[in-house]
């Protein structure tokens, strides 16, 4: 599972090629818990969002923005879908509902299909 989550650091920023609903989902999980605890120890220590909080999203913003691509890629949707979630509240649901839709068995036109499972 840990390394689903860090398959989008080993491609920090290749944009092209499909990522697995695994890989995403791990990913998205582990932001999410590594913001909740960078945010925590900014507000111990400033008490507010701080220079941490700052780092640590401007870091790992290609990847995310990476992942998103490929997970698309993965159900044969084109990165340009990413550009729905400008429509408030509905755009990002169907964004929700691609990146969790199974992506297309074999090869689509953005390459093969992503390995079943990371090898430890």
């Amino acid at each position: 599972m840990l390394n689903y989550a860090m398959m989008p650091l080993q491609k920090y920023a290749q944009f092209t090629g499909r990522s697995g609903r695994a890989e995403f989902w791990w990913y998205c999980l582990a932001l999410l818990i590594l913001n909740l605890v960078v945010q925590t120890v900014d507000q111990m220590i400033s008490g507010g969002p701080g220079i941490l909080t700052g780092l640590v999203s401007l870091a790992l913003f290609i990847p995310g923005l990476a992942v998103a691509f490929r997970r698309l890629h993965d159900t044969d949707r084109s990165a340009w879908w990413l550009l729905i979630s400008f429509v408030p509240l509905i755009g990002f649901i169907v964004l929700i509902v691609f990146w969790a839709s199974a992506g297309t068995p074999g090869p689509n036109r953005f390459g093969e299909a992503p390995a079943a499972a990371p090898t430890a």
